[in-house]
């Protein structure tokens, strides 16, 4: 019986990545580049997209800015076919657009006080954001017969976290949607094409900076909070989350499909005792 190793080399695929200038999405972004593949950055500002992008080719990647909102089914689309256009088709999309409403949290008020638009525009941000570009580009993959989908999950998704009703149960609902279209592909379209998830712990980033860091760079008290129940006794670092999406866009991953890899320093599994 012969087997053959399992292959992490992603050189020459072709990857899309929503919110690709952003703290995350730039990290998973760059080490994708730097792993081999072509990255289009996809996002609403078109300045903040051709940096990242001209940052990723002096570093010696190959990358495109493609202007475009997640919440925006026309610029989607014409997005996509304009990736297809120029580099032949898509095989990765990493859904990194996202993150909190600062007008939907609750830290110091109570959640009745919360507008209900704020609430819709947490939950369009993140759950819509996310089945929007998968909509899209999960057809181009399922014509392929090839494609892998990660989305971007939290750790707000598994437990209550104070202060981010909105963005909470948006994250829960991509879960949901990461098992629910990993199912209905393979079964619909073989298996070629997966849908995973990764649910990073605690990160600092533009969003919840202000919640986790004083003007000081001191730790708030919920950084310190979250601190007491990460058994590694840190906050990660971006570049930290880029080892399991290369994974799950490489065949390496072949047989997984429908997951949501937890990487949170232990956060998830501490019980606190």
């Amino acid at each position: 019986m012969t087997t053959s190793v399992p292959s992490f080399d992603i050189r020459g695929r072709v990857a899309a990545v929503t919110g690709g200038y952003g703290v995350i999405g730039s990290a998973l972004a760059r080490g994708l580049a730097r792993a081999g593949a072509r990255v289009a950055i996809v996002g609403r500002r078109e300045d903040a997209a051709a940096r990242e992008a001209e940052s990723i080719a002096r570093e010696g990647g190959e990358s495109i800015a493609l202007v475009a909102d997640v919440l925006d089914e026309e610029q989607m689309g014409a997005a996509c076919e304009r990736l297809v256009a120029t580099w032949g088709g898509v095989d990765i999309l990493v859904n990194a657009a996202g993150g909190n409403v600062a007008r939907a949290r609750s830290d110091s008020i109570s959640v009745f006080e919360i507008p209900l638009a704020a609430f819709d525009e947490a939950l369009r941000l993140n759950l819509h954001g996310t089945v929007i570009p998968s909509m899209i580009i999960a057809k181009r993959m399922a014509d392929q017969k090839r494609g892998t989908i990660i989305n971007i999950s939290s750790m707000a998704a598994l437990q209550a976290l104070s202060g981010v009703m909105g963005y909470s149960i948006a994250k829960a609902g991509i879960d949901n949607f990461t098992r629910w279209l990993a199912v209905d592909i393979a079964r619909r379209h073989g298996d070629g094409i997966r849908v995973n998830a990764i649910a990073p712990g605690f990160f600092v980033t533009t969003q919840n900076r202000s919640v986790m860091l004083n003007d000081d760079g001191s730790y708030t008290e919920r950084a310190k909070n979250v601190l007491r129940q990460t058994p590694m006794g840190r906050l990660g670092r971006p570049e930290e989350l880029v080892g399991a999406v290369q994974w799950l866009a490489s065949d390496a991953s072949s047989f997984v499909t429908g997951a949501v890899i937890a990487i949170d320093g232990g956060f998830s599994v501490f019980s606190g005792v």
